[in-house]
């Protein structure tokens, strides 16, 4: 598997039936769940819901998307969090989706230990790179978040007919969104958007501490990479793990930049290892062991690794954190993360 279609662990990927007898399952499913979904009580209905049911909110509420504006008529009850981190920030801002995807392979509630307990009741596990959109069917959404995806016109097609879809924003295809317009796109859809403003606000603090505690950040160069089974690769400006960086201080590495394409990351081959070298080269082995990369004679040669300015993120959790880049993963990762940025630099 390619660096640039490796998204760490995600679920093995499922074969993706014609969008015509797709669509016709999804109906089909939609039906017979509607039916029976008569014969259910109330609070059966709102199951792992909204756990802010109370009060109207701010309705209806637009959301622009790269798709067009979508419009949320009421506050939704049950809702489908699909894209990355999509989860965790419907859960810091106090609502729990029915069905949601484990992108990292968490397993159990499909989150980060970050956002361990906040769920009262389980959500169903939804696959990732190919949703299975019967059981998203099956679970009756009235809201599906997606904001942070592939930006594929096709799975937002057929999910927009299963229910309203945040799909993500112009300019956010490849995984490209940070976790502040994820934020600010969920809060919205779910008629809250000032939760949404004072939870980004907090966050946003946050990272100005921590960049106002290492001032030695600022203008450095950064790398942000990679190690597969297949390849090196390293992350483009307008993806999470750059942006958190960005917000400390740093520039991400313009060499790298400067070949980036449609994708959140570009390819390294271990005969142009030097296009890794920046004030502060930071490496996560994604399936492999980090011996694969700290052993490699041609990385050993880098010049900002031969002069000890690199950091291996080879702990899951801390790589997990930094990778999912959500409202609450982001807050884990500036207590945890940021003093292996410093401690080269110092």
């Amino acid at each position: 598997m390619s660096f640039r279609k490796n998204l760490r662990t995600a679920p093995r990927r499922r074969s993706r039936p014609a969008p015509g007898a797709a669509l016709s399952a999804v109906l089909t499913v939609v039906l017979v769940g509607a039916l029976a979904a008569c014969g259910s009580s109330s609070s059966d209905d709102t199951s792992g819901g909204s756990s802010s049911a109370k009060g109207d909110g701010a309705f209806p509420a637009k959301v622009a998307t790269k798709f067009g504006d979508v419009t949320v008529t009421e506050r939704p009850q049950r809702i489908v969090a699909l894209g990355w981190g999509d989860a965790e920030a419907a859960l810091a801002l106090g609502v729990q989706p029915v069905g949601a995807s484990d992108w990292l392979a968490f397993g159990g509630d499909g989150v980060g230990p970050w956002a361990k307990g906040l769920y009262k009741k389980s959500p169903q596990i939804i696959g990732t790179l190919e949703p299975q959109f019967e059981k998203i069917a099956a679970l009756q959404p009235d809201l599906i978040l997606d904001t942070k995806s592939s930006g594929d016109q096709g799975r937002y097609d057929t999910l927009s007919k299963i229910a309203p879809t945040i799909g993500v924003p112009k300019g956010g295809d490849q995984y490209k969104i940070s976790w502040s317009k994820q934020t600010e796109m969920i809060s919205t859809a779910l008629g809250i958007p000032e939760k949404g403003e004072q939870l980004i606000a907090e966050t946003e603090r946050k990272f100005q501490d921590s960049a106002a505690a290492h001032p030695e950040f600022k203008g450095k160069t950064i790398t942000l990479g990679s190690r597969t089974a297949a390849e090196f690769g390293a992350y483009v400006h307008g993806t999470g793990r750059v942006d958190f960086v960005e917000r400390l201080g740093f520039k991400n590495n313009p060499a790298v930049d400067a070949k980036a394409g449609a994708s959140f990351s570009i390819p390294v081959s271990r005969e142009n290892l030097d296009l890794l070298d920046a004030d502060l080269t930071v490496m996560a082995p994604i399936g492999v062991d980090a011996k694969k990369v700290t052993d490699d004679p041609l990385y050993q040669a880098v010049p900002s690794v031969k002069a000890g300015r690199s950091v291996m993120l080879d702990n899951d959790t801390l790589s997990n954190a930094f990778a999912t880049d959500s409202v609450l993963s982001v807050a884990y990762a500036l207590e945890k993360v940021v003093p292996l940025f410093a401690a080269p630099l110092a």
